[in-house]
């Protein structure tokens, strides 16, 4: 009794391998072969590149919110005071700030009083947004007090103020210079509001990696804000971070209790949703353009195979003459397809990960070439282009890449397994 020999046996691969290699005569078939491996290729590549950009961009951009920004700002409405004036500022802020403390999931609370002034320095002027803070809540925030980015000495920060490497650059201060603010809600007299302008000493410079934080903000001693700013004894609002930042929608309610009456509350989600939303569509929409790429690439495999299904006629006969079953023959084409498929999925994944590891050169290549300029980060809000590497991307890509290789071979391939062997060799 004849044993039937298994599905993908070792002389269905050796057909397709003989396959694979054309001959000189042939070489339609070998070029037709080598553009669908190229194809493949560069889709992968190109697949893999964007999602590694799109993952690093958005990853880098919530970094640098979360790691300079308050996850929650929690403020308060206006109200009348006893003389008439309308004011949003919280007096009772120390106790206020230990009852949002209290809150499950909240790490840290800290009051702040913020103003906009105008930064002066050597004839230079520049718009900057000043956040009086207490010593203790700047060493906790991870981009301002990074020692790998910052300069000077964050512990000195109680006699002086802390500016953006960006106001740095604009107004070319740099540590130990005195920085004059000057506000045009100063001392009122008899003759009208003076504006208020006072020098500080610069002694710590930060580099959050947003140019629009490290372009515009200051920080200055809790203390001394309220004084410069006129806020005796009160705050402006409280910044708080919790444990949890893409959970705070959960925060709300607990926040707002705590917070009192006349509490309201601001999300890092708020500030930046139609951002992100947009990002996330962008993303989709890419990804779905990549895909058509994907697929082009892959029909050049059917190309390939109809004209090599086309030359091997004679030889589709003979086998089937020899014992060969239809599916055999199927299957003989569906390795050649499926191969070349593979090679180039495998050669494109290499290519993509290689990109994503080393853009930062690549990226200073292509600006050195360009002439520079080519990443303008007033423009882009952030200082270089990011590439993360997510298995989930890799395998995403992958597996559309392989899926529809191995789909669009199917088709040529039966056509050579439904061959009439007597109709291949008539004419030979």
């Amino acid at each position: 009794m004849t044993r039937t020999p298994p599905p993908f046996a070792g002389y269905e691969w050796m057909i397709a391998w003989r396959y694979l290699r054309a001959k000189r005569a042939e070489g339609g078939v070998s070029v037709m072969t080598w553009i669908s491996l190229l194809g493949i290729t560069l889709a992968v590549f190109a697949l893999i590149a964007t999602l590694a950009v799109r993952s690093g961009f958005r990853t880098e951009f919530v970094d640098t919110i979360l790691g300079a920004n308050a996850h929650v700002t929690v403020y308060y409405n206006a109200e009348q005071d006893a003389a008439g004036l309308v004011s949003r500022t919280i007096p009772d802020y120390v106790e206020k700030a230990e009852a949002l403390a209290r809150v499950p999931g909240v790490t840290r609370v800290a009051p702040l009083v913020k103003g906009q002034v105008m930064a002066t320095y050597d004839g230079r002027n520049a718009g900057v947004e000043v956040f009086g803070i207490r010593t203790d809540d700047l060493e906790t925030i991870p981009r301002i007090a990074d020692p790998e980015t910052g300069r000077g000495d964050i512990a000195q920060f109680d006699r002086g103020i802390a500016i953006g490497s960006g106001v740095a650059r604009e107004l070319g201060i740099t540590l130990g210079d005195q920085l004059r603010l000057i506000s045009p809600d100063g001392v009122k007299t008899a003759f009208g509001t003076s504006p208020r302008v006072k020098a500080y000493e610069v002694v710590y410079i930060f580099t959050a990696g947003r140019y629009d934080i490290d372009r515009t903000r200051i920080y200055m001693p809790f203390g001394e804000a309220q004084l410069y700013f006129n806020r005796d004894g009160v705050a402006d609002e409280f910044e708080v971070i919790t444990d949890d930042p893409e959970t705070v929608d959960a925060l709300a309610t607990p926040l707002l209790q705590a917070a009192g009456e006349r509490g309201l509350i601001w999300t890092w989600q708020d500030a930046s949703g139609g951002f992100l939303r947009a990002l996330e569509i962008e993303d989709n929409v890419m990804f779905v353009i990549l895909s058509v790429l994907v697929l082009i690439a892959a029909m050049n495999i059917v190309s390939g195979l109809i004209m090599l299904v086309k030359n091997k006629g004679r030889d589709i006969g003979i086998l089937r003459t020899m014992g060969l079953t239809e599916g055999a023959v199927m299957r003989v084409f569906f390795i050649c397809g499926a191969f070349t498929g593979l090679i180039g999925t495998a050669a494109g994944v290499i290519l993509g990960c290689l990109f994503a590891l080393y853009i930062d050169p690549i990226f200073s290549l292509v600006n050195y070439v360009a002439g520079g300029g080519v990443w303008d980060p007033a423009v882009r809000g952030i200082y270089k282009l990011p590439a993360e590497l997510r298995l989930g991307d890799v395998l995403s890509a992958v597996s559309l890449s392989l899926g529809l290789s191995f789909l669009v071979t199917i088709f040529p391939a039966r056509r050579a397994a439904r061959m009439n062997p007597v109709e291949a060799l008539r004419y030979e």
